[in-house]
């Protein structure tokens, strides 16, 4: 199906595509952009007719298959969801696969247990995309939300986004992590990995669950057995890229309705396409925060 494109988003994915940090292009020429939303010009689906308003993100999207970054996108059908009602073009890219991810990870914690009685919540990468998105939603259903940061200057901005507490990196004692250290976390988000997800497993509460969302630290993980079978604790993969229904379209209904984020608004900013350098350097510089909209040409 033929997409006109209002809107895309950046995420890090983007950034390491487009700079060549991370050898993630399976295709070239490849046009960039994980994420678009936009309105149905020609369909072979019976799902969607021409002006229908839709979103497409992950599965090959901007890495194997033209991504966002166009006025027009060719995608595949059942890579594509029907805007929900109550979210506009806009909110969808301001959400993103960085919203969808949060949402997905925040769904599977509840699923296996995870309930804001259980006790407090720690998420990792916190001023990222999907962390900013985490600490809101989860905070906004009621939990104790600790949002881990190593940059000590965004503290009032976590704390705006509903987090209980501000921990930063610099506290964590990560060259000596014990097997079974204090029990402190019901429930986790991780965006980092390493020995981040490591101190994580090993603070974990009875019956604690971790969603490990990302690798921005590292892609090891050193740790023992003793959280998994002394406290239960679980860890639980959250692929956002290419798990599809019943999941890809009822997380975002959520997203419109109970998951929608509090504050999406005031942690979005946009742009214009030929900003996307620029920002692709925040991204790999470390310093990008919260979420970036692009605005298409011709939207």
């Amino acid at each position: 199906m033929t997409i006109r494109v209002a809107y895309s988003s950046v995420n890090y994915k983007d950034a390491l595509a487009a700079t060549g940090t991370g050898r993630i292009i399976r295709r070239y020429p490849c046009v960039g952009g994980i994420d678009l939303s936009g309105t149905v010009t020609e369909s072979s689906d019976a799902r969607f007719r021409p002006g229908d308003e839709v979103i497409a993100t992950s599965f090959d999207i901007g890495v194997a298959h033209h991504g966002g970054y166009a006025e027009y996108a060719r995608i595949p059908a059942p890579w594509v969801v029907p805007l929900p009602a109550g979210l506009s073009l806009y909110d969808a890219m301001a959400l993103g696969t960085a919203g969808f991810t949060a949402a997905l990870g925040v769904v599977r914690m509840e699923e296996n247990g995870l309930r804001p009685d259980r006790g407090p919540v720690i998420v990792s990468g916190a001023t990222g995309g999907v962390g900013s998105l985490a600490v809101d939603m989860l905070a906004a259903r009621g939990y104790r939300v600790t949002a881990l940061t190593g940059k000590e200057s965004e503290r009032d901005y976590l704390l705006g986004l509903g987090a209980s507490e501000v921990m930063f990196r610099s506290q964590l004692a990560t060259t000596r992590i014990r097997p079974l250290d204090t029990a402190l976390w019901a429930g986790a988000v991780d965006n980092l990995g390493g020995d981040v997800l490591a101190w994580m497993v090993s603070t974990m509460r009875q019956g604690g669950t971790i969603a490990s969302i990302g690798l921005a630290a590292s892609h090891e993980l050193k740790t023992t057995v003793m959280p998994f079978i002394l406290r239960g604790a679980c860890l639980l993969g959250i692929d956002s890229g290419y798990i599809g229904e019943p999941y890809r379209n009822g997380v975002w209904q959520r997203l419109a309705t109970d998951l929608r984020p509090q504050h999406l608004q005031a942690m979005t900013r946009s742009i214009a396409f030929d900003d996307l350098p620029q920002i692709f350097d925040e991204y790999i510089g470390g310093r990008a925060h919260g979420r970036v909209v692009v605005t298409i040409a011709g939207a």
